[in-house]
């Protein structure tokens, strides 16, 4: 029998060399393809896109796509406007994408998510040690039933 060896992990590659869905890449790279995306369905389509059809376009989840909508219009970079046809989306000033950091500071809600499964394997462990504490009372509490049961019934058989 052969040993396969194990695939080279992620953490070992470069930032860049690593692939980049559309859930691990950074918001600057979604950034740039957002307004490229609106700028690009505005020529192909003679109107302006609504969020929708640029999370189509990207192959992003509406909610991947509301969020990165929501800090470009945050930093003003793009606009949007609600019509009759319903929210179109406008580039306002591309020039504010380089305001955002090139690579995520940190994952945070992977640290969120992490300090909270710390706090709850503490809660667990302490529920466990209260659990463990009320057994070890309960059997005292059987044992000593059982011996004063005991020594009332041998002192009446005395």
């Amino acid at each position: 029998m052969q040993a396969v060896a194990a695939p080279p992990s992620n953490a070992d590659q470069p930032r860049r060399a690593r692939v980049n869905t559309p859930e691990t890449r950074p918001l600057y790279d979604d950034a740039h393809l957002f307004v490229a995306a609106v700028r690009f369905l505005t020529h192909q389509q003679q109107s302006p896109p609504d969020l929708a059809e640029v999370c189509r376009a990207l192959s992003l989840s509406q909610e991947r796509g509301g969020f990165v909508c929501r800090r470009l219009m945050d930093i003003g970079a793009v606009e949007s406007i609600r019509g009759a046809y319903g929210d179109r989306l406008f580039v306002r000033d591309h020039l504010q994408l380089e305001t955002l950091p090139r690579e995520d500071q940190s994952d945070g809600l992977q640290a969120e998510l992490d300090r909270f499964q710390k706090t709850q394997k503490g809660l667990a462990s302490k529920v466990e040690n209260i659990r463990a504490e009320q057994a070890r009372k309960k059997k005292d509490l059987f044992s000593e039933m059982e011996k004063k049961l005991r020594q009332e019934i041998d002192k009446k058989s005395s």
